[in-house]
């Protein structure tokens, strides 16, 4: 009885958490605040350094969270993306989801060196944390701010947003093993780079074809369009991440196909996803805020696309 007790406690204490961001997000449409930080800010109180006092310091559930949520926060990135816009800023989206982030990365290790007291690894760690746009945000004040952007930068604001992670997460994984293992060759993460990505292609784009078939060839009743093109989404991240390509490229990749494609009930999908990615944010914005620090000792394995907590 008691562990019944503790699971609805738990249940009660998360839909309450979620309901408050939801409703903070009316003040902050009043004030014209960040929704983000409006998110965070309830995140922080409710955690274990604010008056909530709620103590969260479980890394599974919050790499398991925010792999979920910004799997999500992608694809439905590339959903409202249009092939058009892709084509006009490729040149430049690329050059700064790559080279841009890169440049972010070793701007930042000095400071952190100096400011952390810790070594370059260390510091070049940090700066490919920090390294990348974060996606969640600029869909949200893009899509749902009514930002007036002019449509080139615009555009490329939105591309670079969903590709650069992929690359931001290679250099942070490339980082960890150099400091678990205490080697790795240039060679060996071209190789690794390049495989993840071309397989993060493949997989995007083998799995948004057929989903898109699936739409219209596959009658399905009233209302399970979008919770199936939603599911599909993540089958599409979970399968290219356990085949060690990069889910991330292939989830984007995948709503960018199937947003440019005619499919059945896409207004309902879109609206769906919409819903979803508000979820999402939500969510990991709270995890993220009220994550104070890790319960256990971790190490990564030397394989680049997976975690292992020991």
């Amino acid at each position: 009885m008691a562990s019944l007790d503790s699971v609805s406690i738990a249940i009660l204490l998360g839909s309450v958490l979620v309901m408050a961001g939801i409703l903070s997000s009316l003040l902050a449409l009043r004030f014209g605040a960040p929704l983000l930080l409006v998110f965070l800010f309830v995140g922080i109180l409710a955690g274990d350094s604010g008056p909530g006092g709620l103590r969260f310091d479980d890394v599974q559930t919050t790499y398991l969270v925010g792999s979920v949520a910004l799997a999500l926060i992608l694809f439905d990135g590339g959903l409202k993306t249009r092939f058009q816009s892709i084509r006009a800023v490729l040149a430049p989206s690329a050059a700064l989801a790559t080279v841009g982030v890169l440049l972010t990365a070793l701007i930042t290790a000095p400071v952190a060196k100096y400011a952390l007291g810790i070594g370059w690894p260390e510091a070049l760690l940090v700066g490919a944390v920090v390294g990348s746009t974060d996606a969640a945000a600029v869909f949200l004040l893009v899509h749902s701010q009514g930002l007036r952007l002019r449509p080139r930068v615009g555009a490329t604001l939105e591309v670079e947003s969903g590709t650069n992670d992929p690359f931001a997460i290679f250099l942070t994984l490339m980082l960890v093993e150099f400091l678990s293992v205490g080697q790795s060759s240039a060679g060996h993460i071209a190789l690794q780079f390049v495989r993840e990505s071309a397989l993060g292609v493949l997989f995007g784009a083998v799995g948004g074809w057929l989903v898109v078939f699936a739409l219209n060839r596959i009658s399905l009743p009233q209302g399970l369009h979008a919770p199936f093109v939603t599911t599909a989404a993540l089958v599409i991240f979970g399968v290219a991440q356990i085949s060690h390509a990069s889910g991330f490229l292939a989830v984007y990749l995948a709503g960018i196909i199937i947003g440019n494609r005619p499919t059945r009930a896409h207004n309902s999908v879109v609206a769906f996803l919409d819903a979803a990615t508000w979820l999402a944010q939500i969510v990991m914005s709270f995890c993220s805020a009220c994550w104070s620090r890790l319960s256990e000792p971790w190490q990564p394995c030397c394989r680049l696309s997976r975690w292992r907590w020991c």
